[in-house]
């Protein structure tokens, strides 16, 4: 049946065409996101999911960032204890000790050794107390120590998180803390850091004292390495972590971008697929059009 009123070819082919139009912006808005999934109209469940591993993977770079300041504060400490520590012989604890043998030589003049030991003492006190990072000194401090914990890793599971944390306690690494810390303490009669040998002499009782403090600076070397052991090893746990928390990143990126990125090669030849068929598609709705400019004939229309 013929109408004028209702033209079945052209609103065939109008809605064919309505349909290739929203094709083509679906696939236009793909390529020109590059996303499959950019909102929650597009797949409710992919997006949702993306959303939220795009929130982990932000608080996984604050891990990072985090991880990157605390190594900073550890590698800080650890290079004052180092330092310190003298390991070449002719600096810190380690020159300290060879001085304190070498008064014990008879007939040395102890008021020149006592003025390297000054110097040594004092060089040891500065180096420490420069080992602030992010405001916090592990090595040089007063009050009482404090249990750092710092952030090393973030998971979440059903909604509830959970932050891993590496402690570090400034009571194992503290070598001035007002009387309390490894070089401020009396040990063995003796504190490291007010020995003198200036006022000794080649007297039995001198000798003994200054083999007491020796001894002292001998107990101090030992408890400094460990302290230097504890900040290493922490100092290489931060080290592991902050690798595995940027492997972990690259891993939740690969998985959103699964979820949700467009495959742009397909997209292309689904684009110029589309463009094709709104083309036949204008060129359909305009002959189905022309159909009612046949009706005229019947009535001896021209």
């Amino acid at each position: 049946m013929s109408s004028l009123f209702t033209n079945v070819s052209a609103m065939t082919a109008l809605a064919n065409l309505r349909m290739v139009n929203a094709n083509l912006a679906t696939t236009q808005a793909r390529i020109s996101t590059g996303l499959r999934v950019s909102s929650a109209s597009d797949n409710a469940a992919y997006w949702s999911i993306a959303t939220t591993m795009r929130a982990d993977n932000s608080a996984l770079g604050a891990v990072s960032d985090s991880l990157g300041l605390s190594g900073a504060m550890v590698d800080t400490a650890y290079t004052a204890i180092n330092s310190i520590l003298g390991s070449d012989g002719k600096s810190g604890l380690g020159k300290l000790q060879a001085l304190l043998v070498e008064a014990k030589t008879a007939g040395i003049d102890r008021v020149k050794i006592q003025a390297e030991i000054t110097q040594i003492q004092a060089d040891m006190k500065t180096n420490a107390a420069a080992a602030t990072a992010n405001g916090v000194n592990l090595v040089s401090f007063t009050g009482a120590p404090t249990v750092f914990n710092l952030v090393a890793s973030f998971s979440e599971t059903a909604g509830v998180p959970t932050i891993g944390v590496i402690p570090v306690d400034s009571a194992k690494t503290a070598l001035y803390n007002g009387g309390n810390g490894i070089l401020d303490k009396t040990v063995a009669g003796n504190v490291v850091d007010t020995l003198t040998v200036a006022a000794l002499t080649d007297s039995a009782a001198d000798q003994a004292t200054i083999t007491t403090m020796i001894t002292t600076v001998a107990t101090a070397i030992n408890l400094v390495t460990v302290a230097a052991s504890t900040l290493g090893a922490v100092k290489s746990r931060i080290e592991n972590s902050g690798n595995f928390i940027k492997a972990l990143q690259d891993s939740v990126t690969r998985g959103i971008g699964q979820l949700v990125d467009a495959d742009l090669s397909a997209e292309s030849t689904r684009l110029q697929a589309l463009q094709v068929q709104q083309q036949l598609g204008i060129q359909s709705l305009s002959i189905a059009n022309q159909g009612a400019q046949g009706l005229l004939a019947l009535f001896g229309g021209r």
